[in-house]
Parts: C-alpha cells; structure tokens; sequence
C-alpha cells in the first residue's frame, strides 16, 4: 500500500528531464479542470514547449464559476465571464496565442464522470485533439483529491485511449494529501522539468487568476482562496509528468 508520503518522495525523485523528451517533440493538448490549473500543474512545461518552437493547445474544462458561491457581486454567470477573462491574460502572459485556448463550459463542481455526458465531453476534446494534430495529452493525476480533476483525468484517458494518444498525468491537489494517506498500490514513473528559471514567469501568469488568490471577491467567506501555504506546495522548481501504463 502506498502512502502519500511515500508517492510525494517518489515523485519529488524522479528523473529529470527537458520538454522534448517529456513531449517526444509532439503537439502538446493540456486539459485544466479549472481556469488555473494550466499555470499551476503545466506553466513551466507550456513555456519550455513554446521555446522549443512547438504551440501547445489548452483547454479549460469547467467554467469556473462555483469558487465563491455565496457571492452576491460576483454569481455565476458573472464569476464564469471572469474567471474566463483571467484565463485569456494568464496564458498570454505565458506567450500562448488565444487561438490555442479552448473552453469546454462544464459547470464547476460537476464534471462528468461517466454516462452521456462523459461520452459528449469525450468528443469535444477528440475533436480538438483531431483539429489540433496533439499526440500528447495532458491532465491531472488521478489521485487528485477534487472531483473534477477525477473526471477531466478520465477523460484524457478514454481520449488516449480512443485516440492513440500518450497520457500523461500532473498532480496538482495531489500534494496536498496528508502523508499517511493510503493510495493503494501506485507504481509512480514519469519525469520532472526543471523549471527553476521560469519561477518568476510562472508567478506572474498565476497573478493574473486574481479571482483565486482573494483579490477580487470579498462578499463570500466561505470562498476559494490559493493562500501562500497552499501556493509554496504548488509553486516548486519543476512540474510533475507522470506517466500512465
């Protein structure tokens, strides 16, 4: 049996190595669960991919509008425009052009996890995988401890699966889990990216999801907040790219 812990060591260990062999040189798609997610798990690697003269696709599953729900300024419908918004400046702040940014509009909270509306958002991301020519795809690791990082997890699967595509797993809440919890049996391979040069580049495309780091919303105390305790656990010198077999 696996503890978190253990898996944290296990990743925290793993070879490095550069953005051309992590990719094999392909067309990179990343899935992000929630408007932030593509800086917090895949920032480092969308910098290195555009360096290395090859334009990553993102696509933005959820809409991002269940983080503050008692918010009467910001419901939403409004908090989804936003959040959108914050999208757009975070991967332009990354040098990714708009034209390789896509939103899927799932609702917050509640991306599918199976049934038809796992199938019909199974085909979206096939159809930009076809019109994008991506060989690799991108999305959190299973062990994530959110429901929709789970789902937009299994979707890359069953993409990869139908598509003939490499899948390969970032964890972002996965480093939150407390040590001794249990996560049965993993075998954990994959690669790290350094990315200790890009830090600063990284931090400030973050920046630009204002919405999430408290700086914008201040009727919900109940909302979402990425505090500097949760960022210094995100926010390492390199990213995680596991592999899946």
């Amino acid at each position: 049996m696996t503890t978190a812990a253990e898996a944290h060591a296990c990743m925290r260990s793993l070879p490095f190595a550069d953005v051309v062999s992590i990719t094999a040189g392909q067309g990179v798609m990343v899935l992000a669960p929630h408007p932030d997610d593509e800086v917090l798990g895949c920032g480092g690697l969308i910098l290195e991919t555009l360096r290395a003269g090859t334009t990553p696709s993102v696509v933005i599953v959820t809409d991002g509008s269940g983080s503050h729900p008692m918010s009467e300024r910001f419901p939403p419908s409004v908090l989804k425009r936003l959040r959108a918004e914050e999208a757009r400046e975070a991967v332009t702040r990354l040098g990714l052009p708009l034209s390789h940014l896509h939103f899927m509009d799932c609702r917050d909270t509640a991306a599918p996890h199976a049934g038809y509306e796992l199938h019909q958002a199974v085909e979206t991301i096939a159809g930009l995988v076809a019109a994008t020519e991506c060989r690799v795809i991108l999305a959190p690791w299973q062990m994530d401890p959110h429901g929709d990082h789970l789902a937009v997890h299994r979707m890359a699967a069953e993409v990869a699966r139908s598509s003939g595509l490499r899948h390969l797993s970032y964890p972002v809440w996965g480093w939150t889990l407390p040590d001794d919890r249990e996560l049965g049996y993993l075998r954990i391979s994959g690669s790290r990216l350094n990315i200790a040069h890009l830090m600063d580049r990284k931090r400030h495309a973050l920046q630009a999801h204002a919405t999430q780091l408290g700086r914008v919303i201040d009727d919900d105390p109940s909302g979402f907040v990425l505090t500097d305790e949760i960022l210094d656990r995100f926010l390492q010198p390199f990213e995680v790219y596991l592999d899946n077999t």
